[in-house]
């Protein structure tokens, strides 16, 4: 007898010992977007003591401390925590998964291009976006280099993420409402920011290489 008492789609998707969301979805929204909005207010701040840091690096740096906390935090609880459907406490980590799997169902179901996914991103490109914020600080020689390779990343495990969806029916949201707050929406800035900063930082280094060839001209 399979167990249908949860709100994922398909309905027979098995989930045994399924705790409801404790927590309403404006209190798990709340929480993450004024923890997100703290952190990046702290970067702002701190970044703004330094006159080498110009306005562009201190948004670079506020994009690399969000979402590298998020993949350290979110991504990694995930990976790890293979039953969070079955949390009674109402831990908040479990409570985002319960409701996000709400706009894809893969997440509770543990989908396995999904647990690759999101494992690759939570023990690779999370620590990598922290030593990204570290290189803008610091003014590295690296920055553009490991910025590009973060970006790209992250738009790879996104196309992964999308097409695989699409290969397997592309139905696992509740309904159109969750499809497109959570699954599209709250995807779409690991499309569009790693797409801006890939094309940013292959200009820098591109035009480093440029002037460093220029001089070896002009020494000849």
């Amino acid at each position: 007898m399979r167990d249908t008492q949860h709100p994922y789609v398909p309905r027979d998707l098995y989930l045994e010992d399924y705790v409801p969301v404790s927590l309403s979805q404006s209190t798990i929204l709340a929480v993450y977007g004024a923890s997100s909005l703290l952190l990046v207010s702290i970067i702002w701040f701190l970044s703004g003591r330094s006159p080498k840091i110009t306005k562009v690096d201190r948004l670079l740096m506020c994009w690399w401390a969000f979402t590298g906390l998020t993949h350290l935090i979110l991504d990694v609880y995930f990976v790890f925590s293979p039953e969070f459907y079955k949390e009674k406490t109402g831990f908040y980590l479990a409570e985002v998964w319960k409701e996000y799997s709400k706009g894809d169902s893969r997440f509770a179901a543990r989908d396995a291009a999904i647990v690759a996914v999101e494992g690759i991103t939570a023990v690779l490109e999370g620590p990598a976006c922290i030593l990204a914020l570290y290189a803008i600080a610091t003014r590295k020689s690296y920055s553009y280099i490991l910025q590009f390779a973060i970006s790209l990343g992250q738009l790879y495990g996104t196309a992964v993420y999308f097409i695989t969806s699409y290969l397997e029916g592309d139905n696992f949201s509740m309904n159109s409402l969750y499809y497109y707050e959570y699954y599209i929406g709250a995807n779409a800035s690991w499309v569009v920011i790693p797409t801006i900063i890939a094309i940013h930082s292959w200009k820098k280094i591109c035009g480093a290489i440029e002037v460093s060839s220029q001089k070896k001209t002009k020494i000849r």
